[in-house]
């Protein structure tokens, strides 16, 4: 493996539960920066450029924590069978779904 590979981060349930409170905080900050800037109501470039830019950044940082970013706010915890998937602003972290199925096929986790 060389210096620019990274090994795939796999989580247990327990250790995506305790890093979704970060993870719920960085979301919630990039989220409302992008609000703030839209609700101005401009549709000027510079605009649409910074709110990319908000939301590259908040990718980049969800990336270096070891997530799968799935959409827009959303993310997976990749448990080496699945995925538990978190989307904002849900409060906790209560669905899973398979390699194959994806957001539309989540179940909740009993």
């Amino acid at each position: 493996m060389n210096e620019t590979q990274t090994e795939k981060r796999r989580f247990t349930y327990a250790e995506a539960k305790a890093l979704l409170p970060r993870v719920q905080h960085l979301t919630q900050e990039a989220h409302a920066r992008v609000e703030r800037l839209l609700d101005g109501g401009a549709k000027a470039p510079q605009v649409r450029e910074q709110a990319q830019s908000i939301v590259n950044a908040w990718a980049t940082e969800m990336g270096g924590l070891g997530l799968d970013i799935k959409g827009l706010w959303l993310v997976d915890f990749d448990n080496g069978s699945g995925y538990y998937c978190w989307k904002h602003p849900e409060p906790s972290l209560d669905y899973y779904h398979t390699y194959e199925e994806g957001f539309r096929r989540r179940v909740r986790i009993q």
